[in-house]
């Protein structure tokens, strides 16, 4: 599997949830972001996780609604997101990375990522 794959888009009424998940056996990771995007809008890591350790970073625009986790068992990493608002609509696309020197999380070009899952939350 050159490409993670994720699951668990779709459309929810505001202050709804939704998980997403992400396949990522087949190769192995240090760090691991989910990153969304929107028409109009700059990409954005919404969060990420190590795969040692388990420790995790969000954005400040999702801390306290979203939880990022995985199950190293079967490589899938999971983003739990509640009380979502429309300002979440967005794809979401898992990205495997590796750790700097600085201890920060670097991606690989796109076309490493996950192709995405569309999430549409409607007020």
């Amino acid at each position: 599997q050159v490409q993670p794959v994720e699951s668990g888009g779709g459309s929810v009424q505001a202050g709804g949830s939704l998980r997403l998940s992400c396949a990522a056996s087949g190769y192995s990771w240090n760090c691991l972001g989910w990153i969304r995007q929107a028409p109009g809008k700059e990409r954005m890591v919404v969060a990420e996780i190590n795969y040692r350790g388990g420790s995790t970073w969000y954005a400040d625009s999702v801390l306290g609604r979203f939880t990022i986790s995985r199950n190293n068992a079967n490589n899938t990493v999971y983003l739990q997101m509640n009380s979502l608002k429309p300002e979440d609509t967005a794809i979401y696309r898992c990205a495997p990375g590796s750790k700097n020197g600085g201890g920060e999380c670097e991606y690989p070009e796109d076309g490493y990522w996950g192709q995405g899952t569309q999430v549409t939350v409607t007020s």
